[in-house]
Formats: C-alpha cells, structure tokens, sequence
C-alpha cells in the first residue's frame, strides 16, 4: 500500500471519528426528560370539610315498665306506627314474698286499730246521743274511727299493688298494662314473652320494653376535627349523604357544635348535630351511616393550578414552581397561594394565564418510561 492510499485511509477514518463524537456530543447535551407544561386556568375552589356519622330520630322515648315482674304479652312489633296510649305489652307481676307478708301484716295491723276505734266509736255516740257527753268529747272518738277506716283501705290497696299490680281505682297509676307514651314508630322491643323486667324509679334506670320515635324528624350525628371546628358556625348548611340511599343529597341545618372534644385515634374530634330536612320520596331508617359535607370557604373563578405543579424551597419552604424560559429551559419562580380543596389551589402572585408550567409528575413517569425502552 503506497504513501498516498494510506493517507487517504486515515483521513477518512478521521472524519468518522469526528462526525461520531460530535453526534455523541449533541445527543448528551441534550436532556434526556422532556417536561410537558400546562397554563393556569380559571377554575371555583371550594374547601370542604366532611363529618362521618349517622342519622338519628330527633327524640327516642324508652318505655318503661312502673311495676316489676314477668312480660306476659307483647301485642306491637317492631316497625309498627303506634299512638300515645296504645297497648304494647302486659306484665305480669311475681310479688316479692317479703314485700307481700308485710303489706299482708300491715292490713292485720290496721283491722285490729280500726276494730279497737269502732268500739270506742260507738259506745261514745251512745253516750252523746243521751246527751251525757259534750260533742266536743264525742269528736275526739268520731275522728280516730273515720281515719282508720281510711288506712285499711289504704293498706289494701298496697297489697293489691304488690299482689297484682293494680287495683281497684288507681288502675291509671299503678298498672300492669305497658302503654305508649308518644305517637311514632316502634324501633326496639329489646325484651320477649316470659322476660323478668324491672321497674322504674329514683333507684333503677328499669328495663326498657320498647323504644319509639319520630322517623319524620331526623338528625345527623357526625364528628370533625380540631382543626375545622374553628371554622363552623351554627346555621351552617350540610350536604348529607346516605350509604343506603347512594348519591342522592339531603340538606341539613348545623344547630349544635359540642364545647369540649374527645380524643379519638390520636386526634381530638368534636361532635355536631344538624336537622335534616327529609322527602317524602325516600324513608329514612335511624341509625343510617352518613357523611356530611360542609363548605367552609369558597373562591368563584379565580386564577388556579394543579397542586401537584407546585415544589416547596428546602430553606425557606415558600412554594414555586418552573416556568418554561425556551426549549426544555425553566425557571424557578415563587408563588403566593390562595385557597385550595385539595386538588387545585388559587394562585395570588407569582404566576399568569400565559405562562407554561413544568409537570414534575408526567417528567418523571416519561422519564421511568424511556429508562425502560432503553
């Protein structure tokens, strides 16, 4: 191979090797991510705040029984629409055997006083019939024999009660016939036919025969957390919505924001009542789960972007986000926010209609895409 082939060779391969570094160079040189933008846009940001609970009548009466004893009959089933006075159960009374010997005494007691008052009674009339004695004095003996005969009655109208439980003219008092006391729906009858039941009084809370409400007056129940009690005001419209109904919304008015807080999962929440506004359309069960919606601020058509645009400055910790300058170029700038609901946020300052914004997040799925291509 003569001088001149040679020379001819490495020329060329020279001019190889440039061309494949220079296009090695510019393939480098260029980012390997492209950055898609997106412009801000007008958009209403609304913050809401959800209660989780449930609807519940506006008031529950428990009946109870006035007497102790056994539940001899239940005559209404659950679900049944009752009025005040109706009938729901009898019960029939097992008497305390000790109670019942010394009522029994006491009637004793009381025959031998009034047998000893009509003796008296009577020999003193006779006297004041003749005139022997004033009736001053003859008073004296009339009094004691009318008051006895009114402690024997009394007396056994108390063993009838321990007995029976009931008796003869005071059947509205003390009575073993369990009867509604308001009109509504039967929701509970928690006991059944041959249950032991227990009185009510100052002593006992009593065992409760049945339970009855208003379905046509409900509430919702709920809890929120500390951080947006703050924020509510007693008035409030709610958006509640039913599990058991689905989508379908149902407005209530916020009248009760509890003072005090529990602790709850390590969070303090704090419990509220509103009156839900029914529809005839749709009947609403007690004790239906429920999750209520409740507007604590509203911003209509305001300047917006995506919260997932925005990166916050690790020493300052003002958020900013990148605006496109030229060709996959961007620059840092710092923004002032408004309100957000979580998905979008205003934007005060900082940010135009024009400018294209960098997405962090498709740049790094495209990113992870081409790594895998590759």
């Amino acid at each position: 191979m003569n001088k001149t082939v040679k020379i001819i060779l490495f020329s060329v391969f020279g001019i190889l090797f440039l061309t494949v570094m220079i296009w090695f160079a510019k393939k480098n040189a260029k980012s390997p991510i492209e950055y898609t933008t997106e412009k801000a846009f007008k958009a209403t940001i609304i913050n809401k705040a959800v209660a989780t609970g449930k609807v519940v009548p506006e008031e529950e009466i428990l009946v109870k029984p006035q007497i102790s004893g056994i539940i001899e009959g239940i005559y209404v089933e659950e679900g049944a629409k009752v009025n005040k006075g109706d009938l729901i159960a009898v019960v029939r009374v097992v008497p305390n055997i000790q109670s019942l010997n010394s009522a029994k005494g006491r009637v004793e007691t009381v025959k031998i006083r009034l047998k000893n008052a009509e003796i008296n009674y009577k020999r003193n009339k006779a006297l004041f019939d003749k005139g022997v004695i004033s009736k001053a004095e003859y008073e004296g003996f009339e009094l004691p024999y009318f008051q006895a005969q009114q402690d024997l009655r009394n007396a056994q109208s108390d063993y009838d009660i321990i007995k029976k439980g009931s008796t003869s003219g005071l059947s509205g008092v003390a009575n073993t016939n369990i009867r509604a006391t308001m009109t509504g729906t039967v929701l509970e009858i928690p006991v059944k036919e041959g249950d032991q039941v227990i009185q009510s009084n100052s002593f006992n809370a009593g065992t409760t025969i049945a339970s009855i409400a208003d379905l046509g007056k409900m509430i919702f129940e709920g809890r929120v957390d500390e951080a947006e009690v703050g924020k509510l005001k007693k008035g409030t419209i709610l958006n509640v919505t039913l599990g058991a109904i689905g989508k379908k919304e149902f407005k209530a008015k916020l009248n009760f924001i509890a003072p005090k807080g529990t602790e709850e999962n390590g969070a303090v929440q704090f419990k509220i009542k509103a009156d839900v506004r029914l529809e005839k359309d749709y009947f609403i069960r007690a004790g239906y789960s429920a999750n209520a919606s409740i507007i604590l601020d509203r911003r209509d058509s305001v300047l917006s972007i995506k919260e997932s645009l925005l990166k916050f400055d690790k020493k300052t910790e003002n958020p900013y986000v990148e605006i496109k300058k030229g060709d996959q170029e961007f620059e840092k700038r710092e923004v002032e926010l408004g309100l957000s609901d979580g998905i979008n946020v205003e934007v005060l300052k900082g940010v135009g209609p024009d400018d294209e914004i960098k997405v962090w997040n498709k740049a790094k799925k495209e990113g992870k895409r081409k790594g895998r291509n590759n």
